[in-house]
């Protein structure tokens, strides 16, 4: 097992680290295409044929740097907050009184997902299961961490659920930490849903097909 599979134990929050732009748990896909591309790079040197033959490589190696950046966010206004970059897909009232707002994030989308509220980390638990699209309806049983985070305006639950690509959630805190608003939680690899469930009481504020992005919309109504 890797050290940052989902289902191994979360380490506590490591000190204050300069940040590159790149996410939290990248290196294992990052590190090695970017070194293929160099290779190919250099390869390529004073040949044509070999210079579109790495093309590819060197494509690649954009893409994944793309798909792994960290940009900063905020500060920004709002009691709950996007938990993750891309369009709301669907906004369901659950039959315990809360409102489930799914986020589905494509491969183009910031896939570093963040806090929507400041409070104490509660649980996170690691749910194996497919891996559909996370588009499809049968995603519900995907593979999934849940975040139970206890805040000022009740429990509010985070789903970070797997697309059908890569299968890898990476959480970035343990149960028993404090979170600010907006800080990192955690990396889905290549494609996937991110859902949050606001507490009994709390409208939300946007609607389906809205674009959002983590830690800077607000989901939820005055």
């Amino acid at each position: 097992m890797t050290d940052d599979s989902p289902s191994s134990s979360v380490s506590p929050r490591s000190p204050a680290r300069p940040r590159f732009g790149m996410a939290q748990g990248s290196a294992p896909w990052l590190v090695p295409a970017l070194g293929a591309a160099a290779a190919a790079a250099l390869a390529a040197r004073g040949s044509r044929t070999r210079a579109l033959a790495a093309a590819p490589v060197i494509a690649l190696a954009a893409g994944m740097t793309w798909f792994f950046r960290d940009p900063d966010r905020g500060p920004a206004t709002g009691r709950v907050l996007s938990a993750a970059d891309g369009v709301v897909q669907s906004i369901d009232p659950r039959a315990d009184g809360r409102t489930r707002i799914a986020v589905f994030m494509n491969p183009l989308n910031v896939h570093v997902n963040r806090a929507p509220l400041a409070g104490v980390v509660t649980g996170v638990e690691h749910r194996p299961g497919g891996f559909r699209p996370a588009f499809d309806k049968d995603s519900e049983r995907n593979e999934r961490v849940i975040w139970t985070l206890e805040t000022e305006i009740g429990e509010i639950t985070v789903v970070q659920i797997a697309g059908a690509m890569v299968r890898r959630i990476v959480p970035y805190l343990a149960a028993g930490q404090k979170v600010e608003q907006g800080e990192r939680i955690g990396l889905i690899r290549f494609g996937s849903r991110v859902d949050v469930y606001l507490p009994h009481g709390v409208a939300p504020a946007v609607e389906v097909g809205q674009k959002v992005r983590a830690g800077e919309t607000r989901l939820d109504a005055y």
